[in-house]
């Protein structure tokens, strides 16, 4: 098994303000589409790497308590987290340093509720 997840869906409340936060956040555009009822915004993945979606439609529930999703910080996540505010959600735990081997990590809560976290090796 080369990765413990192959696939996450972040859940919405308001898919339009979701897809823009992160989309802000990112710096990048997230491709759309609709698929068995269900809203989707494509986060950035390149081919091999492990994805993920906005998600809005029936079962999709924004919470705080659930699984904490880490986001690729890229190499300093610094760069991204300093959008989150900017692009309307808070930053709960800031740039906080784990070990030389394992890199930082932060954690935010997004314009929907949910509680997600970056991770870099700087």
């Amino acid at each position: 098994m080369a990765n413990a997840i192959n696939w996450f869906e972040i859940p919405a409340a308001n898919y339009e303000r979701a897809t823009k936060f992160y989309s802000e956040v990112l710096g990048a555009e997230l491709p759309h589409n609709e698929i068995m009822g269900i809203k989707m915004g494509f986060l950035p993945a390149s081919d091999g790497g492990v994805g993920g979606a906005i998600c809005y439609g029936e079962g999709y529930k924004p919470s705080a308590d659930g699984v904490v999703p880490y986001l690729n910080g890229g190499e300093d996540l610094a760069g991204y987290l300093k959008n989150v505010g900017p692009a309307g959600g808070k930053v709960v735990m800031p740039k906080t340093k784990i070990s030389d081997e394992i890199g930082y990590f932060a954690i935010f809560m997004d314009t929907e509720g949910n509680k997600i976290a970056f991770h870099s090796p700087n």
